[in-house]
């Protein structure tokens, strides 16, 4: 309790920063307890508040999460923001972030450890929409965009849980290189929009017939 009131009468300056702390620890402890796990308590002890305070600026639990679930998801990880060669750059990020040693994609865990939790699928929801959905939605040309997208995280999350997180023997120990090769041959014809390269996928049909 003292620890506590010792660091209250400066964050009651600056509320910026008090914000900034409660946030950070609650994406912390959603992370690592998942949503229904995650106590109002915890997070405030983390930061060195009250509950109190956290409902103050927060509401409650589900406000919280859904500003934590923005703070994980909003900040670029395995997709960026150029379109070039957009499919390789996933497939490298990819590769690289769930090797054996790498720094852990929060996000992911994020999800994972919540989404059983129907109150927090929705809120999970709305953020992979709203962030790298969208963001992936709008680095792709051609129709479906959105669906394609949501194909292509699909398959990235797929990697990560069974890569970093269940750790199968064959995607464990990859290498690097070689599953960036192989997740860009199956992410660049979803990205592109078509299993067919684009001179070949009306083969056949143009002139009435088809062979």
């Amino acid at each position: 309790m003292r620890r506590m009131s010792a660091v209250q009468p400066g964050r009651r300056r600056n509320a910026a920063a008090t914000r900034e702390a409660i946030l950070d620890a609650a994406v912390v402890e959603f992370t690592e307890q998942g949503y229904a796990r995650a106590g109002v308590r915890q997070i405030a002890e983390r930061a060195g508040v009250t509950a109190m305070m956290i409902n103050r600026y927060f509401g409650q639990k589900e406000g919280l999460f859904a500003e934590a679930v923005d703070r994980s998801f909003a900040p670029p990880t395995v997709v960026g923001d150029d379109r070039r060669d957009l499919a390789r750059d996933i497939a490298r990020r990819l590769a690289a972030r769930t090797a054996p040693g790498a720094e852990r994609l929060d996000p992911f865990l994020l999800m994972l450890r919540s989404a059983a939790d129907p109150e927090a699928a929705a809120i999970l929801r709305r953020g992979v929409e709203t962030h790298v959905g969208a963001r992936l939605t709008g680095l792709l040309d051609g129709p479906d965009a959105e669906v394609r997208a949501e194909l292509m995280l699909a398959l990235a999350a797929g990697t990560w849980l069974l890569r970093s997180v269940v750790g199968t023997g064959a995607l464990a120990d990859a290498d690097a290189d070689l599953l960036a090769d192989l997740l860009a041959d199956m992410l660049e014809p979803v990205g592109r929009g078509t299993g067919a390269a684009p001179d070949d996928r009306d083969d056949g049909v143009r002139g009435g017939t088809a062979e």
